[in-house]
């Protein structure tokens, strides 16, 4: 049992740092900006902290996994982003990964001793 709902929160956040990267690349399949894809997200069940969310995206830009361009439609200017044919790839073969790390939880959280 955890000693307080702080190390249990800490637990849950390293939890959901594993999974943030496959989280986002799933929200840019159609091009949107920050604030846009914070709520995309939100509204799914995975807040994410602008903290965590810009410096993440500016990541994935540079590893080539986005492309991102300025638009100004009726508002000030705004950096949208999406995936890149190579985001594109790399997002297949992590959900791949996924779904079989998914599988290999599943059997270890309810197998019986």
């Amino acid at each position: 049992m955890v000693d307080s709902p702080t190390q249990l929160g800490r637990l849950e956040q390293d939890l959901r740092k594993g999974v943030l990267v496959l989280a986002v690349l799933s929200q840019l399949r159609t091009a949107q900006y920050g604030y846009s894809l914070r709520q995309a997200l939100a509204q799914r069940g995975m807040p994410i902290e602008e903290g965590t969310l810009y410096p993440l995206l500016r990541r994935l830009e540079n590893q080539g996994l986005l492309a991102s361009q300025w638009q100004a439609d009726d508002g000030p200017p705004r950096r949208y982003y999406e995936l890149s044919e190579l985001g594109t790839g790399v997002y297949q073969d992590l959900t791949s990964a996924w779904g079989s790390l998914a599988s290999v939880m599943n059997r270890l959280l309810t197998e019986e001793d």
